[in-house]
């Protein structure tokens, strides 16, 4: 990234309202282009998105986002403090760069680890020292007493954990220049203290890599999945397969997908009709099956008897509008009303953002792909018992009695043969909302067709 002529925190004041009160300069620049101003609603979309989640929250929210403006893209790390009359915006970092397009692993990667909000952040450069710690909202989010000092050596402030193949994630990601995950060290003054790192890679104008930005997530505070034997008929992965299903089908089936579109799109001149038709086909095709590799790879990773899940506050209405959001392209092409949570409904709730939402894409992805034409999909949200809930309402078929249970099944798909999933989503989905301390459960919706239920522990 490019680091742009804005070294000082650039600010503004947001309403509760959502109105912008103030704004420095550069930021007030951004609204302008937005065709807004001053007294006006924000228009930056990301920004806006942050400043309502710190209001629902009633907590200080710190995220990196990617602002698109007239000059390029303005990579931000953007933190949203509550206050009595709206929430002050506080731009820490300021990076400016020519748009590019990013490969999608790597886009993926990088929204996963942005959107963890607990944890401490932390920067190096390509010489692995640290040029900037940054403290977060919550306990977890705290720094250790022993910070790392600017320009001080990471690895002499981290001991770095081989994974269990013997590896280092934090190197293999640099080898390659990509994000990585869950790379275990210990605090050398403190050897006691583990931490999870995760991070994504920072390049300059030019593509040069700069360094690395990532999150230092406290393992103690981590919410063990429940410690049971496997359930009957769990095969216990090795953690080699998913990085061999990475590098071997991940990488030449976006090449296929990519390929295929160009050509459905007739990028390079006019084709005949069933050609671009064929190419569609191919391109769907691919997709189907980059869908299945991701269901395996999360296959094996949650039933993994040490598989974990983060520990943060998460608002299931938001998470049920941005899941509408993500389908209501889809809805639309069939003519099916999608009917999120209201923006004033709020269902707070203790889980990890991204395994919640990835729970509640699966479940408008059923509801969408299995629902008549013409009909409507509900998201509702609540609280009861010390439980927060959000629930999936269609207008089909329904899942009889008898098989509610087994719906959840590996494999299982009750006797449908369309090839719109692997029947893995509803096992994934269900095994993931119990290792956060919650559940799904499926019943009949009023009118008829059916209601899946995500539950999890209510926030304290």
């Amino acid at each position: 990234m490019h680091m742009s002529a804005h070294p000082a925190v650039v600010r503004a004041m947001v309403a509760a309202n959502g109105l912008l009160l103030s704004a420095d300069p550069p930021l007030l620049q951004l609204q302008r282009e937005a065709g807004a101003d001053v007294g006006a609603v924000l228009a930056i979309p990301q920004l806006a998105a942050i400043v309502r989640l710190a209001l629902r929250l009633g907590v200080t929210v710190s995220r990196p986002v990617t602002a698109a403006a007239e000059r390029g893209d303005i990579d931000m790390w953007v933190r949203a403090k509550p206050e009595a009359d709206g929430v002050q915006i506080a731009v820490i970092e300021w990076s400016e760069r020519p748009a590019a397009i990013m490969p999608v692993d790597n886009v993926r990667r990088e929204a996963d680890i942005a959107a963890v909000a607990e944890g401490w952040t932390w920067q190096i450069d390509t010489q692995l020292r640290f040029q900037m710690v940054l403290e977060g909202a919550g306990q977890e989010s705290v720094l250790p007493e022993t910070q790392p000092a600017p320009g001080s050596r990471f690895t002499s402030y981290f001991q770095l954990q081989p994974g269990e193949e013997g590896d280092l994630a934090i190197l293999r990601g640099f080898a390659q220049r990509r994000a990585f995950r869950d790379q275990i060290a210990t605090l050398v003054a403190e050897p006691d203290r583990r931490f999870s790192l995760s991070g994504f890679p920072m390049f300059d104008i030019s593509g040069q890599l700069l360094g690395y930005r990532g999150k230092a997530f406290p393992v103690d505070r981590a919410i063990l999945s429940p410690d049971v034997p496997p359930a009957p008929g769990v095969i216990i992965y090795p953690a080699e397969f998913g990085r061999r299903l990475d590098r071997s089908l991940r990488q030449p089936l976006g090449r296929i997908i990519a390929n295929a579109d160009s050509i459905s799109a007739q990028v390079d001149g006019p084709l005949r009709p069933d050609y671009a038709g064929y190419a569609s086909d191919i391109a769907a095709a691919g997709r189907h099956l980059m869908a299945l590799i991701d269901d395996l790879a999360d296959l094996q990773a949650i039933d993994r008897l040490d598989f974990t899940v983060a520990t943060e506050d998460v608002d299931l209405a938001d998470i049920g509008r941005r899941a509408s959001g993500l389908f209501v392209v889809k809805a639309l092409d069939r003519q099916i009303r999608l009917v999120p949570p209201g923006p004033d409904q709020s269902a707070v709730a203790t889980g990890e953002f991204r395994r919640a939402l990835q729970i509640l894409m699966n479940l408008v992805g059923n509801a969408v792909r299995y629902s008549p034409d013409g009909s409507e999909v509900r998201i509702e949200t609540g609280v009861q018992d010390g439980r927060a809930w959000i629930a999936v309402l269609d207008q089909g078929a329904g899942v009889p009695q008898d098989s509610r249970e087994r719906i959840f099944n590996k494999f299982e798909r009750l006797g449908r043969s369309d090839p719109g999933g692997s029947g893995l989503g509803l096992y994934i989905s269900r095994r993931l909302a119990r290792a956060m301390g919650g559940d799904i459960e499926v019943d009949e919706a009023p009118g008829g067709g059916a209601r899946f239920t995500l539950f999890l522990p209510i926030s304290s």
